[in-house]
């Protein structure tokens, strides 16, 4: 039952992605990160009144925070990115720290030691980063390579999304889902901040509000399923299902959108795969 809810986790997190990713594309995405996640809070306020609150510790609330961080780091700059470059590219990219970290933090702080396959797929993430970050060179510069635009962002949401999974999986059994609330609140907060310092626009109307509150709403379901999944498998496997979740947009992005891979990019993403799929042998 556990590795099903947490690919159900990653179902709701790709889709997610992929909508506020769209909306990214004509708004900023910092702001749609913003409205994301207050759709999200709403929806985390309303489970946590109808349903059992748990009996949640000043550690679990705590754990809550930091998860919240590492959203709102993860969110801002994932859809910042995906406002830059190709959802195909960038959304991967995200995804690769956001299994690695927990596999270095376990390693270095928690006494955790990985099987010899986690550490080949450990040693095949920055050759994976590399190769999915370079785009088509100049027609009149054939040897050039340069950076796929929105790859620096998403490599800064890789660091968040890994924080969000592993700061969540240390909330207790029984700690209910006032965790995820904060979780919501402090990532409305962050982003809130970041926007702030870019002085971009915080208004988001119509139709774009709606489909990015919704989809919010949809993250904040994703994260619950997640916690309730570390509750009934290893968190190991918990997290690499759910960090499944790019393989949702770059599908719908190379479907619906059109977008193309060159062949060093379609390497990058089998090597990152194979990389996920190795670290989940830890």
């Amino acid at each position: 039952m556990g590795e099903l809810l947490a690919l159900l986790s990653a179902l709701c997190f790709g889709i997610t992605h992929f909508v506020n990713g769209l909306v990214s594309r004509r708004h900023n995405g910092l702001t749609v990160a913003l409205h994301a996640q207050l759709g999200g809070t709403a929806l985390g306020l309303s489970l946590v009144l109808f349903l059992n609150g748990g009996a949640a510790t000043l550690a679990d609330y705590g754990w809550g925070a930091l998860s919240g961080v590492g959203t709102g780091v993860g969110v801002a700059f994932l859809y910042r990115a995906m406002s830059q470059g190709a959802m195909s590219v960038v959304v991967p990219v995200s995804d690769v720290g956001a299994v690695a970290l927990p596999v270095l933090v376990g390693v270095c702080f928690l006494g955790e030691r990985p099987a010899a396959p986690a550490w080949v797929g450990i040693a095949a993430v920055l050759p994976a980063l590399w190769l999915v970050s370079q785009s088509s060179p100049d027609p009149g510069d054939r040897q050039r390579r340069t950076v796929s635009a929105g790859v620096p962002s998403a490599l800064v949401a890789s660091v968040g999304f890994g924080v969000q999974f592993l700061a969540m999986a240390q909330v207790r059994m029984d700690g209910g889902l006032w965790p995820v609330v904060v979780s919501r609140v402090v990532s409305v907060a962050v982003i809130a901040a970041v926007l702030g310092s870019y002085g971009a626009d915080r208004r988001l109307t119509g139709r774009s509000w709606a489909a990015t509150v919704a989809a919010g709403a949809l993250g904040t379901l994703a994260i619950v399923l997640y916690l309730e999944a570390t509750r009934q498998q290893l968190m190991a496997i918990a997290t690499v299902l759910a960090a499944l979740y790019p393989a949702i947009p770059v599908l719908l992005a190379l479907v619906l959108l059109n977008e193309h891979l060159n062949r060093r990019q379609s390497g990058g993403l089998a090597c990152a795969a194979l990389a996920v799929g190795l670290i989940a042998l830890r």
